[in-house]
């Protein structure tokens, strides 16, 4: 696996990870209730800490980037047999 193949496959597993992290713990105004401000959508998140969302992703997706790169350097998954090729 070549640097470019394993940045590819961080930056894919980063961007999963992010979607999947990004909605937990998301409340809106009439959740928390807070009184909207003049033009604010109705689903606009009061507090998204997108900081520290961000920084759980990197490290979930550091760990799952691990066990795929354990996977691939060690051949534990030979896809060949999986496919009744080997």
């Amino acid at each position: 696996m070549t640097i470019f193949n394993s940045l590819v496959a961080f930056a894919c597993i980063f961007m999963l990870t992010l979607f999947c992290v990004l909605p937990i713990g998301v409340r809106t105004s009439h959740e928390a209730g807070e009184e909207m401000l003049p033009g604010q959508a109705t689903s606009a998140p009061v507090n998204p800490r997108i900081g520290f969302k961000m920084l759980v992703t990197f490290g979930l997706s550091c760990v799952i980037f691990g066990i795929y790169w354990v996977v691939g350097y060690y051949n534990l998954i030979n896809v060949d047999a999986l496919f009744g090729r080997g």
